[in-house]
């Protein structure tokens, strides 16, 4: 996302700085015309550096696996919250004019669907309550110090440079990242958990134009598609993009939300957002591309913090 964020401002005639430890991304995605900075936000010295004389921010770094957060929670909360901390630290400090934060679906915990940003937040994984720690650390910063912000929870987001390696996240990338492997996709539990899906191509315009919207400031706002498509409706799709005869295996349910979709007539209004991208267009696309990029290899978590409990399916994964 953030890859195709800094494209989009720099086409629009800004100066764009990118802070990236590239734990999730490449280095191949940065366009040439930015300042790239490598390194973490967990580095203070170099936070405060990048945000120097600098009127916006677009905080995008985040490790998002929901599941897999339960297990490495310092982790999480070091990178997703502290981490947040840091770059707040060093706007308020060097007088940035706009914090633009991409939170998550994840705050909203088993809720009433479709998600209204009115609910009430109650996260139920360690992932969520980070985002949600960050959202409130905003409002207060505001009201303190006076900094402007932005709140959006994208949710779901799926494209081309998506890093399908990783076997933690993003679904359609890990579907068809194992289909160039020769593996099934791998659904847990029955498969009829809900999502609404959302083609990048969508999401960055009103992403980027949200931090110049006046009507946007001290905002929650949904961004993505609203129509849900179960997994295994979406397994099916991602194999007939793929031109695979594959098909999807089933493992055991892990902890998680079952149906999670947003209303999105915010976004709509405030930051004209469209679905433009169908999901199997969408899937089409990113298919074309993941095959020319083919496989890459996943990442097994070294050492998970927390092993009680851990999912099966997570210690090895094959």
């Amino acid at each position: 996302m953030g890859s195709h964020l800094v494209d989009y401002l720099i086409n629009e005639g800004n100066e764009v700085t990118v802070l990236d430890d590239l734990s999730g991304g490449f280095k191949d995605n940065v366009n040439k015309q930015a300042t790239f900075m490598k390194g973490s936000i967990n580095d203070v010295e170099l936070v405060n550096k990048a945000v120097d004389e600098v009127d916006v921010i677009f905080h995008l770094a985040a490790y998002a696996a929901e599941g897999l957060s339960h297990f490495i929670k310092h982790f999480n909360y070091e990178n997703n919250l502290i981490g947040s901390i840091n770059l707040i630290n060093a706007a308020i400090n060097n007088n940035v004019k706009r914090f633009v934060f991409t939170s998550s679906m994840a705050v909203y915990g088993t809720n009433q669907t479709p998600f209204d940003e009115s609910l009430t937040p109650n996260p139920e994984d360690s992932y969520g309550i980070s985002k949600y720690a960050v959202e409130r650390e905003l409002a207060i910063t505001h009201e303190l110090f006076g900094m402007k912000y932005v709140i959006i929870r994208p949710h779901n987001v799926y494209g081309v440079r998506q890093n399908i390696g990783d076997p933690y996240r993003n679904v359609i990338g890990i579907f068809m990242n194992r289909i160039m492997q020769g593996k099934p996709p791998r659904i847990y539990g029955d498969g009829e958990q809900t999502r609404a899906f959302s083609y990048i191509d969508d999401i960055v315009p009103c992403l980027a134009k949200s931090a110049f919207i006046r009507a946007a400031e001290g905002q929650i706002i949904n961004l993505g598609a609203a129509e849900p498509t179960n997994i295994n409706d979406l397994a099916e799709m991602v194999l007939r993009a793929m031109g695979s005869n594959l098909k999807s295996i089933h493992t055991p349910p892990r902890h998680e939300v079952k149906h999670a979709f947003c209303t999105i007539k915010k976004s709509e209004e405030i930051l004209g957002y469209k679905t433009k991208v169908h999901l199997m267009e969408g899937i089409q696309k990113m298919a074309e591309w993941a095959k020319r990029v083919g496989p890459r290899k996943s990442k097994v978590w070294e050492k998970y913090e927390v092993e009680k409990n851990l999912p099966s399916f997570w210690k090895v994964l094959k």
